[in-house]
């Protein structure tokens, strides 16, 4: 059955490493089933709620990516979109977290109608081919950096400044480095389910180390989602404020989602001879539908996850690996204490290697060409630099308009990809 409707001797790979692709997948996105609610709850929202509405949207939303658009994605409410609500909306602007959960919901709904009538499909498309390569190269810097600070190895000095050396003697730091070590061992010797074994060592290695702490309990049940099910606010609806929250949050989470479409899709070698991402528009609903759900249950809104990046870099081809990573959602929900006590430093091994996978389609960017290599160089240094993909994409695309007319080369540019370097422009003039 799953031979015939994921093809998976079509697309070089089997149930097995399907399978583990998807676990890798949940396994270094767990973070988000406690990340998300702790930040939604500085708004005001509950913990248990808003715990129970990440899981069951990242559930409904990957499962339809798996079995509607047959790609190896997963999604979940996205960072940054989640404090921009709490940090922003709520603290900064003053507006209840059911006002934030309504622009939730009208984005949602946006985005559904923006997919039927295939717009964010033709973003897509309009993308320069080495753009979307640079993309992966970005995202894969990113992921990297992420999976560096997470570790503690780089850290972020007090009121700003540049990265610099974590202390190298911190426990916590320390299990982070033998995990690399020992996962980087595991892939050089290509052991099938490398990111993942490494995950799980890394983890019980944690255990005498005192940084993975082992749960009194095994199942639970998942919290009620009655404080945030459907709790809505409408009388700010056609306000300015309104106007601007729900412009950010589409810019965000649409060019968010498409990075990470493009640069996973980029990375599986899964595009197609246009340079496009095969049933982008099925994998786009979802995300929406995903979206819309979310904010009547009670969280932020979703996105396409990079760490799927670690379930492809595992093998994962096809939906049955988003179709896995979904189940493993589902199972958390009732041994969430299992998957909780996963330690950041287990994962972030996982995520640095990730960053050099994604690094492979720097080969294929024109660097002879000026007019390409400098908008592509932009793109993929930006993402780190700003911790946003949607930035990256952002000045690449902007410098990608303004060098090719410079050149006089502005037959290389589509109307398309005029309307979208306006768009970029009109975000930062309003941000």
């Amino acid at each position: 059955m799953f031979e015939s409707y994921f093809k998976l001797k079509e697309n070089n790979t089997n149930f097995k490493t399907e399978i583990f692709a998807g676990i890798t997948t949940f396994m270094t996105m767990a973070y988000i089933l406690v990340v998300n609610p702790s930040i939604l709850s500085q708004a005001g929202m509950d913990f248990g709620a808003v715990f129970t509405a990440t899981a069951i949207s990242s559930i409904v939303a990957t499962l339809l990516i798996g079995v509607y658009a047959k790609l190896p994605f997963a999604a979940a409410p996205g960072m940054g979109l989640n404090a921009f609500l709490a940090f922003t909306v709520c603290t900064v602007m003053g507006y209840s977290w059911q006002f934030a959960m309504t622009a939730v919901f009208l984005e949602g709904i946006i985005f559904i109608l923006l997919t039927m009538f295939n717009v964010r499909e033709a973003i897509i498309n309009s993308l320069p081919l080495n753009i979307k390569r640079a993309i992966s190269v970005g995202i894969g810097l990113f992921i990297a950096i992420l999976g560096l600070d997470n570790a503690r190895i780089v850290v972020h000095p007090e009121g700003g400044g540049l990265l610099s050396l974590g202390n190298l003697r911190d426990p916590y730091t320390v299990l982070a480095i033998i995990g690399i070590i020992l996962t980087s061992i595991l892939v050089a010797r290509k052991v099938k389910g490398a990111l993942l074994i490494g995950i799980i060592a890394t983890t019980i290695i944690g255990i005498p180390m005192g940084i993975t702490q082992i749960p009194k309990s095994i199942l639970s049940m998942p919290p009620s989602m009655a404080p945030t099910f459907l709790n809505f606010e409408w009388n700010h609806v056609f306000s300015v404020d309104m106007a601007i929250v729900l412009f950010t949050l589409l810019f965000m989470d649409m060019f968010d989602t498409i990075g990470t479409l493009v640069g996973v899709a980029t990375k599986a070698n899964m595009l197609d001879a246009n340079g496009n991402v095969p049933r982008a528009k099925q994998a786009l609903l979802a995300d929406a539908i995903g979206t819309t759900l979310g904010a009547c249950l009670g969280t932020s809104a979703l996105t396409a996850y990079v760490e799927s990046a670690s379930g492809v870099a595992e093998g994962g081809r096809t939906g049955l690996t988003a179709v896995s990573t979904s189940v493993m959602f589902i199972i958390a929900l009732f041994l969430s204490p299992i998957f909780l006590m996963i330690p950041s430093p287990a994962t972030s091994p996982a995520l640095i290697l990730v960053g050099l996978f994604m690094l492979e389609p720097i080969k294929d960017i024109d660097l002879t060409d000026f007019s390409n290599a400098i908008p592509a160089f932009i793109t993929l240094i930006t993402m780190p630099m700003t911790y946003s993909i949607a930035d990256g994409i952002a000045f690449g695309m902007i410098s990608y308009v303004i060098i090719k007319l410079s050149t006089g080369k502005y037959r290389e540019i589509t109307p398309a990809t005029y309307i979208i370097g306006l768009l970029f422009l009109l975000k930062f003039f309003i941000h």
